[in-house]
């Protein structure tokens, strides 16, 4: 039997009969004793793993020895009641694989052979299956309590706080830091969980002795990611100062930079091997062609129908379109009368009094629907994934958040569009992480895969590191190396960085924004002080006229060629929402409420206009969604909620503060450089990043409570408080009941309790 026909016998219903046992475990042992075919050797034994009750009892020990040569060890401890090693050669190896630090925990062949490089003091970087496991060395790593300060580098604040949540137990050993505004602990370990970005803003380290970057790939500058400067000067930085051990963990790489390993004593370590296998499954037409528009969510809408008792990601390629297509789901379930009971997650009582009772993400919650998107607030993220995990929702629309590395139950994953956004095709590396997400690690043996697009052409990924190769190095990368590592100096970049003296070279590198970008502003501040040094030397808060000169020349000067600031679209309408946020809304329901106002007011305008046949607002109307004057008032509710969102996540949370921030350091140097006393936007910039809290409950919302709570806390907790006593301040002095917080808000605070 070849292998597709194995698969195809276990998926039937019948059990094997023992011949059918035998011969099956007799072709995997082939397989497994060839390189070239023992990973189909391990999907074969995962599948029976997977259909263990059709198998006879008669050939268990067969297939014992069978997983045991395969290195599953976890697997035979999970299912130690019917697989027993006999032999003691075999219970001696899978001794050797038990965890040294985590009770009660083996690890696979593989990653007992990575601890073993590890433990040998080699740097090591992977690229490993998301089923592999690779998290779990991290942990082992942690509770060795080998290293006493600990960098971990995540892409993004959602797996942060999932690692941080899974480390909480090691607490007692290391004060755990994910904020720069937080010291490092003289007694224990510190466990820094950070992004790239704050890693370079964090001031004073420790020694460091071990660092971990997970999804590792983002170093490289080929792949375009907007992230990719501030990573490679953060490992830079880091190495350079402290050498430091290190662990780079990836999916679906094929090589790094030649001469990496030499030089940095690494070992790249690639391999197929995984605890969990996918099963692709195409929906395509008669024809083998995929479903376009209307067809394709029909087909779409009836796979989800057949797999309700199963979890189920849908990727999409925006958020606005996963939304849209939530809801029309959930429309299909209600036109096909199929009424589930509805689910009672805590979160919708928050939405009901922070966002609006009329959005449609509410009633996708009691359906059992989620969303799982960038725009979200932390804490709303969290609980959907909580949900999901738990089984309280069973279907997850999403975009490429979920590509890095956010973990869930999910069975199934459907790859339903081909697209990031709106231009960018989904490559064969994209494909395969999302493809990764099918199946959980110790929950599921197999997933599914189900295609409603071609998978993509399969490419060699070779990761380039832009500060160790400097083939497509940036300025922003460059400016960060000590001269001596700067292999070619004839560069027009090269020469640039070197023009500039040593004061501009120190105050554009720490800002981590683009290096020509700030020498400009720079120079355009001195070139024209006398007339604007009022517009910009400004302290707290400004006048509109000082806001609008600062945005505007941080739009033209600090903002990327391709940066989008969604749904901003000007310096101008950036400066009348922050000025509208600071002064008048200050929270997210404030900011919805006067979008909400202010479309029906322009609906009003507009539909005057065309009844009166103006054409240039006719003309202006193309392109918006619904025909933005038709609008009714729940979808001008939707539009307002959705645009609040990403003006309250991408701009005031993480764009508009870096600008100011970047702006105020400058503005700085142009004041020392005339004698003048400068301005400081520290304040301003800090207001709007932290939601108006005080400076010390900032760290709350790193840990997923939501700002409505922290408001409710404040007036209770010291505003000199220091940060890291916060939690136990709230514990002790029972200001849970005091507060008045809902019943979620409750739990977000007591999950860190």
């Amino acid at each position: 039997m070849d292998f597709d026909k194995i698969i195809e016998r276990l998926l039937k219903d019948e059990a094997l009969s023992f011949n059918e046992s035998f011969l099956i475990a007799s072709t995997c042992s082939i397989y497994l004793d060839d390189k070239n075919s023992e990973n189909d050797g391990r999907r074969i034994i995962i599948n029976i793993l997977e259909q263990l009750k059709k198998i006879p009892l008669e050939t268990y020990e067969i297939w014992t020895d069978l997983i045991e040569i395969a290195g599953f060890y976890p697997y035979l401890e999970k299912e130690k009641k019917h697989l027993k090693l006999t032999s003691i050669p075999a219970r001696v190896r899978k001794a050797y694989h038990i965890s040294n630090n985590l009770e009660g925990m083996y690890f696979q062949e593989e990653q007992k052979y990575l601890l073993d490089l590890l433990s040998k003091d080699k740097n090591v970087v992977v690229s490993a299956p998301t089923s592999f496991g690779k998290s779990l060395l991290i942990e082992e790593i942690v509770a060795s309590k080998k290293y006493k300060n600990i960098v971990i580098i995540q892409p993004t604040l959602a797996l942060l706080d999932e690692t941080r949540r899974k480390l909480l137990k090691y607490k007692d050993s290391y004060k755990i830091i994910v904020r720069t505004s937080q010291e490092p602990s003289p007694d224990k370990g510190n466990l820094f969980l950070l992004t790239a970005e704050r890693v370079y803003e964090y001031l004073e380290f420790p020694h460091i002795d071990f660092l971990i970057i997970d999804e590792f790939y983002k170093l490289s500058g080929k792949r375009k990611d907007p992230r990719a400067d501030v990573l490679n000067s953060s490992f830079y930085k880091l190495y350079n100062k402290f050498k430091c051990r290190f662990y780079l963990l990836g999916p679906n790489i094929d090589g790094i930079s030649d001469g990496f390993e030499k030089q940095y004593n690494a070992i790249f370590f690639k391999t197929d091997y995984s605890l969990v296998d996918c099963v692709v499954k195409d929906i395509f037409n008669s024809k083998g062609i995929p479903y376009i528009g209307k067809a394709k969510r029909e087909k779409l809408f009836e796979l989800l129908i057949s797999k309700l008792d199963e979890q189920t990601i849908i990727f999409c390629a925006s958020p606005d379109g996963a939304l849209k297509l939530s809801i029309e789901f959930m429309l299909f379930l209600e036109h096909k009368n199929m009424k589930f009971n509805e689910v009672d997650v805590p979160l919708t009582e928050w939405l009901y009094e922070n966002i609006s009772k009329e959005w449609g993400y509410i009633p996708l919650l009691k359906n059992g629907i989620g969303v799982h998107v960038g725009s979200l607030p932390k804490h709303i993220t969290s609980s959907v994934i909580d949900y999901f995990n738990s089984g309280k929702l069973k279907f997850l629309f999403c975009t490429t958040t979920i590509i890095e590395g956010v973990n869930t139950s999910a069975k199934n994953m459907v790859f339903f569009d081909n697209k990031k956004g709106k231009n960018i095709k989904i490559d064969y590396f994209d494909y395969a992480n999302i493809k990764g997400r099918s199946g959980r690690l110790m929950i599921h043996y197999t997933g599914n895969m189900y295609n409603f697009n071609l998978v993509p052409e399969k490419t060699n990924l070779v990761i380039d590191i832009p500060f160790f190769d400097q083939k497509s190095i940036t300025a922003e990368v460059l400016i960060n190396l000590k001269k001596e590592d700067v292999i070619d100096k004839e560069t027009d970049t090269y020469k640039f960085l070197e023009s500039l003296s040593i004061q501009e070279r120190e105050l554009y590198a720490k800002n981590s924004m683009p290096i020509h970008g700030q020498k400009a502003l720079f120079d355009y501040l001195k070139e024209n002080y006398i007339e604007n040094s009022s517009l910009f030397n400004w302290t707290s808060l400004p006048t509109y006229e000082q806001l609008n000169f600062v945005l505007d020349k941080s739009w033209e000067f600090l903002k990327a060629d391709e940066e989008r600031l969604d749904p901003i679209l000007s310096a101008n309408q950036l400066c009348r929402s922050t000025n509208n946020f600071v002064r008048n809304q200050k929270t997210l329901k404030g900011i919805i409420l006067a979008n909400i106002s202010e479309h029906k007011v322009n609906r009003g305008e507009i539909q005057k206009h065309l009844k009166d046949g103006n054409y240039e607002i006719s003309k202006w109307l193309r392109g918006k969604p619904k025909s933005y004057g038709c609008m009714s008032d729940n979808e001008l509710i939707h539009l307002s909620i959705n645009d609040a969102l990403k003006l309250k996540k991408n701009v005031f949370e993480y764009k508009l503060p870096k600008w100011l921030k970047t702006f105020n350091s400058i503005q700085e140097a142009v004041c020392k450089h005339f004698g003048d006393k400068a301005g400081n936007y520290l304040h301003y910039a800090n207001i709007i990043e932290n939601d108006f809290m005080q400076e010390n409950l900032a760290i709350l919302a790193e840990f997923g409570i939501p700002s409505s709570a922290i408001s409710k806390l404040q007036k209770y907790i010291p505003d000199n408080m220091n940060e890291d006593e916060i939690l136990g301040f709230i514990s002790s002095r029972g200001l849970l009941n005091k507060a008045n917080l809902i019943n979620y808000e409750k739990v977000k605070v007591e999950e860190n309790l």
